[in-house]
């Protein structure tokens, strides 16, 4: 059977690659090779990112899309520097991740027995992210219902912060699960949300990004390694690539 190699790259190429490898390492000489023009890969040929493109929610209800676009919107609260986690899509990065194979703890061992560790044994709860959030929003709703008589989406922005530092410190208690537990998840997820890259749904426009001044994921940095202490002002590109690493037709 005939080894695979890289799309556009031969056998033939890949023995005379090992070949001059092997003479150069025995001189003690080392040189870079450089690649001009179209990488001769295309990206993510063997593992491509998991991505939903659908209209609409793929996890959430529309109701609970609304309260967990209430709740990043405070968690990243848009100012001079940023949009907010509603605008930047916070919200939308964790519906796509719960519709996916984190939502189900699909790769990680979810056997009992389940009982209550140290901080440093970390999380042991039976709960997977999707039932986190179903059972979270809902219990949150409910709560805000019985004290407020409103929707969490709908208190006033102080009122939203005072509800969530209740739910982080645990002295808000909801139904059916940990306080703590669900603020913990939305926290980390929406911080996920607003620095992944935009490939994910969240980040949009890279507003998370270009605040940092964070160039992305651009795979050669060659021409800017001598450059120190220098501003660059470099757009950020995110790992689905720019207009440069499409084939043309």
């Amino acid at each position: 059977m005939s080894k695979k190699t890289l799309p556009g790259v031969t056998r033939r190429q890949i023995l005379s690659f090992t070949a001059a490898s092997a003479v150069l390492g025995a001189a003690k000489a080392a040189n870079a090779v450089t690649l001009k023009g179209t990488p001769v890969w295309s990206p993510f040929d063997a593992s491509p990112p998991p991505q939903i493109d659908i209209d609409g929610w793929a996890f959430f209800t529309d109701a609970e899309a609304a309260a967990m676009e209430a709740i990043v919107d405070r968690l990243v609260p848009a100012d001079n520097l940023s949009a907010g986690g509603k605008e930047a899509g916070c919200a939308v990065f964790i519906d796509r991740q719960l519709a996916g194979f984190y939502g189900t703890y699909a790769r990680l061992y979810m056997e009992g027995p389940f009982q209550e560790g140290t901080p440093e044994q970390g999380d042991q709860s039976p709960l997977v992210p999707q039932q986190r959030y179903r059972l979270g929003l809902a219990a949150l709703d409910k709560y805000t219902q019985s004290q407020h008589q409103k929707l969490f989406k709908d208190l006033p922005g102080d009122q939203q912060d005072q509800i969530l530092s209740g739910l982080e410190d645990g002295k808000i208690a909801l139904d059916g699960i940990d306080s703590k537990l669900f603020f913990a998840i939305a926290l980390k997820n929406t911080m996920e949300g607003f620095f992944a890259d935009p490939i994910y749904g969240g980040n949009r426009n890279m507003v998370s990004w270009k605040m940092l001044g964070f160039p992305g994921a651009r795979y050669d940095y060659r021409e800017y390694v001598g450059k120190h202490n220098q501003k660059l002002d470099l757009e950020p590109l995110s790992i689905s690539g720019g207009d440069a690493w499409k084939m043309k037709s």
